[in-house]
């Protein structure tokens, strides 16, 4: 199941997209009775998809009469993995770390998929990259969760875009938090894809396309931290919450500068756009 966060005839909607088209909830709800709610975090809160399974007996809006949106505006956490593919930390001549590098990012540097990554000044930035990920969408509230056990925590998967300021960044190490931080420096869906379609995560390819061309490819299972290690590993040190986003790192980077495009894709989860001003 796809889900989605929309805009259509002046109000915000939590949807399903099906072959026919997107059905928002609450069509589904005036068709079956049910009581989903309109928001896509409370529907994740709820880990209740029984109603959604049934969308294609409501009525659906055609896909270029709705504006996607992120899913929801304020995940409750973003946590974002560093230098987890080889091809990455060579692009920026850097060592993978033994254990997973990670870091959060602020609600405040969120853009809309398919809308504007606003580049800094040039005295807080001369060199950004774009970075396409998968992104995990966790689904329940767990700690100390063992890897057998992490299926039953994700909801589903999405793309995400993640920037970075390298020349922050090349400064100091230390300074990455503030590097991945500036506004419009991060995005993910539109799209959310349940767990159940994906049969096996190692075997997604992620791609970062570029002004229309490719920029970089590299299949999930070579990271060098797997998504399932990931979640387990991190939950010893805090909890996880429903609807938040685990990046789970890029093969390579983008270099961008105004006017350019790109795109995060991942076949058979979505994509994430954005333009470069």
């Amino acid at each position: 199941m796809k889900l989605l966060r929309f805009s259509y005839g002046g109000q915000t909607h939590a949807g399903v997209v099906t072959p026919k088209g997107i059905v928002p909830v609450t069509e589904i709800n005036a068709k079956l009775g049910s009581k989903v709610p309109n928001d896509l975090l409370a529907i994740i809160e709820s880990g209740d998809l029984t109603a959604l399974r049934d969308a294609a007996q409501a009525d659906a809006l055609p896909p270029s009469e709705v504006k996607p949106l992120l899913p929801y505006p304020v995940p409750p956490k973003i946590w974002c993995i560093g230098l987890n593919y080889k091809s990455h930390a060579e692009d920026i001549n850097a060592v993978q770390p033994e254990e997973p590098g990670s870091f959060m990012k602020p609600a405040s540097c969120l853009f809309e998929p398919g809308g504007d990554i606003i580049l800094p000044p040039p005295h807080v930035s001369n060199d950004v990259d774009a970075e396409g990920e998968l992104g995990v969408i966790i689904g329940k509230k767990c700690r100390f969760v063992p890897m057998e056990d992490v299926p039953s925590v994700i909801f589903g998967y999405t793309t995400t875009l993640d920037l970075t300021a390298l020349d922050v960044l090349a400064k100091n190490p230390r300074y990455l938090t503030r590097a991945k931080s500036i506004d419009t420096f991060f995005s993910f869906g539109p799209v959310i894809v349940t767990a159940d379609e994906i049969s096996d995560v190692n075997n997604l390819e992620v791609i970062t396309e570029h002004n229309g061309g490719i920029c970089s490819r590299d299949f999930v299972r070579n990271m060098r931290h797997l998504p399932y290690k990931l979640l387990s590993f991190h939950s010893d040190f805090f909890t996880w919450n429903p609807g938040d986003v685990l990046s789970t790192g890029c093969p390579k980077g983008a270099r961008i500068k105004a006017g350019d495009t790109v795109r995060a894709r991942i076949d058979g989860v979505g994509t994430t756009d954005a333009n470069v001003t």
